[in-house]
């Protein structure tokens, strides 16, 4: 099986996103406009609309209207915009603009674009696309760009669904006209991703940073918390990008809802909070995505072990266990995904395969390993990898006396325990090694067992590593 999910990312060292003037952090503020593409009867919908409002747990009324809904998404466009706008007009914020909800905001619209805010689609309507079948959200996406286009006069450079389907995200790398998509949660920083050998920048959003937690459950219920948590999040960011890892921050934010006084001040606070700081840099996801990819522009990973037919991939790392091809078949015939394809991701699922083994399996590989400094290497008949491990701590220009020692005491070792002495030479040089050997040969053969089993995979873990250069 082949895992879809990238569960590895970029892993514990983010990449410089060298953000401009050396910012410390780039802060990014989505403006959400949705008010007039909701689910409604009068817009052609089945039903009233439910979601991201101030009826928390609202349900749909099929084939009726809802007013106190219909009124407070009024409210967004009415009110809401506009206090938000005041606050915003001078930041280079995104909107993320349903089409049928900008084609009825004439006024906002040109405010948007006198304030030079980048409008970014957020779909035809407002709809949830779970069930929504792909031909039709295919349909969906490209009438929204058409008429999205129609009403700004400027083709939407970012794509954000919002209520994906499964389908969202490979459709919008298909429609192929997208600097960045949105519907993504999964980093602090742009991403690639390849759909069908093509890739695509991901500009990843916030469900947290954002104002839609006031009308859940568990979420905000004051201004206050709201801000405390921007403030946090900032914070620690700001820290993070000061020690030389620095991210973005994303805020998410819908006019019928920030727009409302009460939390409305918290986005005043967190901008003097922000600006009160030196290296911070404001942006439009379309700056950040022009930025990152002209800085780290999309590079094909040359080595992809996942992706590999199986033939092949036993044929490159079926020696990784000395003699020991079953382990990388077996690997292969698992669950792979993007976390092996790096060599801690690989060594880590080859060690598992390695102590699910049977006791005679994992002896069997054990008894596979030369003994060091033995007549093979004499002969010249080791691996590869053993050649080079073995020539790397200065066991292949041993005296007489240092080889006759290494060999009494691999005949002891191997006498007590029925398997040769095994250790991960790269770890240590030629004395540390003969240390070990007269240290460990007086140990039980339970307690060796389990230390050449650890050794075995140490020695996988650096081949591994060599092997992915």
């Amino acid at each position: 099986m082949r895992y879809s999910r990238d569960m590895r990312g970029y892993g514990e060292k983010t990449p410089d996103p060298q953000w401009p003037g050396g910012a410390k952090i780039a802060v990014q503020i989505v403006m959400n406009y949705e008010e007039g593409g909701e689910n409604s009867i009068e817009h052609g919908d089945a039903a009233s609309e439910a979601f991201l409002s101030e009826i928390i747990g609202a349900q749909p009324w099929p084939g009726q209207r809802h007013w106190n809904m219909e009124s407070i998404y009024d409210y967004g466009a009415r009110a809401g915009f506009w206090r938000l706008h005041r606050m915003l007009k001078d930041l280079p914020i995104t909107v993320y603009g349903v089409a049928t909800a900008l084609e009825r905001a004439p006024e906002q619209v040109a405010a948007m674009q006198e304030a030079g805010w980048e409008i970014a689609t957020h779909g035809l309507k407002w709809i949830d696309y779970r069930d929504v079948p792909r031909e039709v959200e295919a349909r969906h996406i490209a009438e929204a760009i058409r008429l999205h286009e129609a009403v700004t006069g400027e083709r939407p450079h970012g794509f954000y669904q919002g209520r994906t389907s499964m389908n969202t995200v490979a459709l919008g790398c298909e429609e192929g006209g997208f600097a960045y998509l949105a519907d993504t949660i999964a980093d602090d920083l742009p991403y690639w991703h390849v759909h069908e050998g093509k890739p695509q920048l991901m500009v990843p959003y916030t469900m947290d940073a954002n104002d839609m937690r006031f009308s859940s459950g568990q979420g905000f219920g004051t201004g206050v918390e709201f801000f405390d948590y921007l403030r946090d999040s900032f914070d620690l960011l700001y820290a993070e990008g000061q020690a030389g890892a620095p991210k973005m921050m994303s805020i998410g934010l819908h006019c019928r809802l920030a727009g409302r006084p009460g939390r409305a001040m918290a986005i005043q606070r967190f901008l003097d909070h922000a600006r009160a700081h030196e290296g911070v840099w404001f942006a439009s996801r379309l700056d950040i995505a022009r930025h990152w990819a002209k800085v780290h522009p999309f590079r094909p990973q040359e080595l992809q072990p996942s992706r590999m037919e199986r033939d092949d991939f036993v044929t490159r790392f079926g020696g990784i266990y000395e003699h020991s091809p079953w382990i990388a078949e077996r690997v292969w015939d698992g669950e792979m995904g993007a976390v092996h394809d790096s060599a801690a991701g690989l060594a880590a699922r080859m060690a598992q395969v390695f102590r699910s083994a049977s006791d005679q399996e994992r002896l069997d590989v054990l008894i596979a390993h030369p003994d060091l400094a033995g007549k093979l290497a004499q002969a010249k008949r080791l691996t590869a990898d053993s050649t080079a491990e073995q020539a790397s701590a200065g066991l292949d220009s041993l005296t007489d006396q240092e080889r006759a020692d290494f060999t009494r005491l691999n005949d002891d070792y191997t006498a007590k325990h029925g398997f040769p002495f095994i250790i991960a030479v790269r770890d240590h040089d030629k004395a540390g090694i003969h240390d070990a050997m007269r240290r460990r040969v007086a140990n039980d053969t339970r307690t060796e067992r389990s230390e050449a089993e650890k050794q075995v995979m140490r020695i996988a873990e650096l081949r591994l590593k060599e092997a992915m250069k």
